[in-house]
């Protein structure tokens, strides 16, 4: 007779529903072998397996919570989309109401020139100010000093293991 584990699955919740989805956990009761006597091998095998099991429902768990989250935000930013374009054609009735306010003191054309030539001035400085911004980032240096570190001590200690423990 042999003893067999079985995966749990992990099922996902209902389209539409608010009901998490159920992840796969250890038990807490104590198993036991067929035979009664655990070899170490055996215990150790089953250590794994439960470590295995608990880092799989941490990531199902971070990646449920965040999928949701990740939806909020979406739904949210659609509404910031939808005012930013009604602010933007709100805009052209803006200049156009300061060409024409200008037309009291100049004529049409002369008016609807100044209001371009503020909107250029002020698109330009917008430019300027992102082109500056983006200029300071600045590659993750920690990271990829850390990354190489990994690397490296990965790299020195495959050279200095022998083939038969690898």
């Amino acid at each position: 007779m042999t003893y067999r584990q079985e995966e749990p699955e992990v099922a996902s919740p209902t389209p539409g529903s608010q009901v998490p989805p159920v992840l796969p956990s250890i038990p807490l009761s104590a198993e036991t072998s067929p035979n009664g006597d655990a070899s170490i091998g055996g215990l150790v095998r089953e250590a794994s397996s439960h470590v295995s099991t608990l880092l799989r429902a941490e990531l199902e768990l971070a990646r449920s919570e965040v999928t949701a989250e990740v939806k909020k935000g979406v739904q949210g930013s659609v509404f910031f989309l939808v005012a930013l374009t009604i602010v933007l054609f709100s805009l052209f009735f803006f200049f156009i109401a300061i060409a024409e306010l200008l037309t009291i003191w100049l004529m049409p054309w002369a008016a609807y020139l100044v209001v371009f030539g503020l909107m250029l001035v002020a698109a330009g400085a917008c430019g300027l100010i992102g082109f500056l911004r983006v200029r300071r980032i600045r590659a993750p240096e920690r990271t990829i000093s850390s990354v190489k570190q990994t690397a490296a001590a990965l790299g020195k200690r495959d050279r200095d293991t022998p083939a038969l423990e690898r």
